[in-house]
């Protein structure tokens, strides 16, 4: 197959782009079913024009049904989905980006979904079905477990995605509550999945960022809220997102003095409270009850979710800063941090030396 694929792309390169707009439009209409031309174009940032052309084929090939409340994929286009699923993605070089950025990272298995989650919002679902996939195979095994989550967009799309029965395992929010969206807290989203599972949950109810004294007092004397500590820092599968520093510092409404710590210490990234640079130094860490970066080393199998151009020094700086066995991210990501480790191996003089590449 792939000889075949370097033969379309030297001989026939345009049909490579017009697969790709097919394959993005059954993707994209699978999701969001029935939905009308309009909104399908405004998604996709295709003119109606050519979106009309496309559909119009789609349909005649039996792939999309039309109807008065819109588009819909029909059984055999969802199994044509599937299956170009794994062309695509040997036509974008997914496979070998997956190997380079595994190997340089030196992460186990990297998983890349085409596309970028901050122009796309079917890439984000993608990459959260994505995560619900690997987790259920983590999970598979028949064994008792404690899974830890975060909070985050993708991770509840992940939450959403997920199916299988799991009795035996315990679902808690990896930290406290963050910010007033309380369908992305970690509790909600670990409530959620435990749900799905047929698993059980245990809730975290202390706020994220308390002070020290306040966050002690409570330890001290609530014998609740101790156990279920106990029981996350117990986790042996942790499944969390990435952030990037500045916006993380806006969402826990960090003092002005600790942002200019965090813009002169050369932050970039954040995870469970922690803010790093591209190094992966730690310069800032806030208070909260959950686990923290150190507690990674005693977690058996660690996943984490994160896209998007912009994420990518967040994503390699907290790789840089703990350790990680799966990463799930998308192309626009992956891209870019091969981009900066040309950039950075080649620039002898910055301190931050990407030394994977």
């Amino acid at each position: 197959m792939d000889s075949i694929i370097n033969l379309q792309k030297k001989i026939v390169p345009e049909l490579t782009d017009l697969l790709v707009q097919r394959y993005q439009i059954l993707r994209q209409v699978s999701h969001e079913y029935p939905i009308g031309r309009r909104a399908l174009s405004a998604r996709l940032g295709l003119s109606e024009r050519v979106l009309r052309a496309q559909v119009d084929f789609l349909k005649n090939c039996g792939l999309l049904h039309f109807s008065s409340a819109g588009m819909t994929v029909t059984d055999e286009g969802a199994v044509i989905l599937r299956e170009l699923s794994d062309y695509v993605r040997k036509l974008q070089d997914i496979s070998s980006l997956e190997k380079s950025l595994s190997d340089a990272l030196k992460i186990g298995t990297v998983v890349i979904i085409p596309g970028d989650s901050e122009q796309e919002e079917v890439v984000k679902r993608e990459i959260g079905r994505a995560s619900a996939r690997i987790l259920s195979k983590v999970l598979g095994d028949g064994n008792e477990h404690i899974v830890a989550v975060s909070g985050g967009t993708t991770l509840a799309a992940m939450a959403a995605n997920i199916t299988g029965s799991q009795p035996k395992t315990v679902i808690v929010p990896a930290r406290g509550g963050l910010g007033d969206n309380v369908e992305l807290q970690a509790n909600t989203i670990a409530t959620v999945l435990a749900q799905k599972l047929g698993a059980s949950y245990r809730q975290l109810y202390v706020p994220d960022g308390v002070s020290e004294d306040i966050l002690n007092s409570i330890l001290q004397e609530d014998v609740g809220v101790r156990a279920v500590v106990d029981i996350i820092k117990r986790a042996d599968i942790l499944v969390h997102g990435m952030g990037r520093s500045s916006v993380m510092a806006r969402h826990r409404r960090l003092p002005p003095d600790v942002i200019t710590k965090l813009e002169e210490g050369g932050a970039v990234g954040e995870a469970f409270g922690q803010y790093v640079a591209l190094d992966g130094t730690q310069i800032y860490m806030t208070n909260n009850a959950g686990l923290m970066l150190q507690d990674l080393q005693n977690i058996g199998t660690i996943i984490g979710v994160a896209g998007g151009k912009s994420k990518a020094a967040a994503i390699l700086s907290v790789i840089r800063a703990s350790r990680q066995d799966i990463l799930i991210t998308d192309e626009a990501a992956a891209r870019e941090i091969v981009r900066m480790g040309s950039l950075l191996s080649t620039t002898v003089h910055n301190k931050f030396i990407f030394s994977y590449m």
